[in-house]
Order: structure tokens, then C-alpha cells, then sequence
């Protein structure tokens, strides 16, 4: 069963906290993760994008010229697709990029990042961060004596309002609730720093 060491909020150990071996201790798949990590940057598209069609187009409700005699080709409007100012032909138009991925493999996918961060020793965990009021600096203070100084990323259990607003104005850390924990958000930060008690919520959801 892998251990890690556990922290005080000013830095100091407090002993160690072992890990659920079937969630921090399984090998990472990489092409589960590389799946994952294509679904929620395909939900995060906006998906906005939009031309318009021949009927969207503005005027072309006169016939250009008669059918007959001109020695020009038949037309019937201006806005044809073929013509300057015309509509667009199999042009993009609003959609959904949403997939989502089979939960087995959702689960795989977080419990192999998390695995990874262990492997390479980028996962701190804390006791608890206490604070009276919400308090930038103080909780600037805690990560630099957790030795935390790169892109970090804090998940905190759910309803600790006081650090999750300490934490957020800070550059480079990106702060998620236990439930809001994601594979995109791990992977894009160099270290994990988890609470003991969203520890407790993020095993008992794997599990």
C-alpha cells in the first residue's frame, strides 16, 4: 500500500497517510488518459461557429434576368451558392462537441493520474488549511512552506468556502472540490496538494 508523507498547514510533517492501493497504486494507462483528456477538451468547445445558408442570405428574390434569350446561364437568384455574395454551401453551424466516455473508463482515467502524481512524487497531502476569513497571503504563506512554488493545483473537501477563496486570486493555482476533481486539471498542474479530508471523499467516490 503506497504512503505519503502528511503535512501541517505551516509546512511541518505530521506523519504519514496511506493510500487506497486500488486508486494511487495501479500502473497509469496513458491511452485511457489520452481519451479522457480528448472528451473534456472537446466539452469544453463552444461549438458557436455559424454561416449563412442560401435562405439566411439577405435579397436574390428577383430573378436576375428571363429565362430565355440571353445566352447567359438559367438563374433564379442572386444569393445561389454559386455566385459572389451568395450563401454558404455545407458551411459549420452550432453544435455540441459533448461526448462523454463509459464510467469505468472516466474512473480508470482519474485513478491513473493520480497514480502518475504519486510515481512522481507531485502529490502533498494536508491535514487541513484553517482560516478564520478568507486570506490570500496567508494561504500564499502555507504553500511556500509546503515547498509548492510551481503550477499547483488544491482540491479541498466540499464546503471549505474560507481557503477555496484564499486560494483563488493567486497566479498558477487552480482550486477544486473533492467532487470537481478531473483529469484536464491534474494533468495540467506540476503538483497536487489535497486536503486529508478530500483525500477521504476522492477515495470513497473511486472506490
Amino acid at each position: 500500500m503506497p504512503t505519503v508523507a502528511l503535512f501541517k498547514q505551516d509546512g511541518s510533517k505530521n506523519g504519514e497517510v496511506e493510500l487506497n492501493e486500488a486508486i494511487f497504486g495501479i500502473e497509469p494507462n496513458n491511452n485511457v488518459i489520452h481519451d479522457a483528456v480528448l472528451m473534456q477538451r472537446a466539452s469544453l468547445r463552444q461549438g458557436t461557429h455559424a454561416v449563412k445558408n442560401r435562405s439566411a442570405v439577405r435579397g436574390g428574390g428577383k430573378k436576375p434576368w428571363r429565362q430565355k434569350g440571353t445566352g447567359r446561364a438559367r438563374a433564379g437568384s442572386t444569393r445561389s451558392p454559386i455566385w459572389v455574395g451568395g450563401g454558404t454551401i455545407f458551411g459549420p453551424t452550432p453544435r455540441s462537441y459533448a461526448y462523454k466516455l463509459p464510467k469505468k473508463v472516466s474512473r480508470l482515467a482519474l485513478k491513473s493520474v493520480l497514480a502518475q502524481k504519486v510515481l512522481d512524487d507531485a502529490f502533498v497531502v494536508v491535514d487541513s488549511f484553517e482560516f478564520a476569513q478568507p486570506k490570500t497571503k496567508d494561504f500564499a504563506a502555507s504553500l511556500k512552506s509546503l515547498n509548492v512554488n510551481s503550477k499547483v493545483l488544491v482540491v479541498l473537501e466540499d464546503g471549505d468556502d474560507n481557503t477555496a477563496r484564499s486560494a483563488r486570486n493567486l497566479k498558477n493555482v487552480t482550486v477544486l472540490s473533492a467532487k470537481g476533481l478531473n483529469v484536464l486539471n491534474v494533468i495540467n498542474s506540476d503538483k497536487l496538494v489535497i486536503t486529508k479530508g478530500a483525500l477521504s471523499q476522492v477515495e470513497e467516490g473511486l472506490a
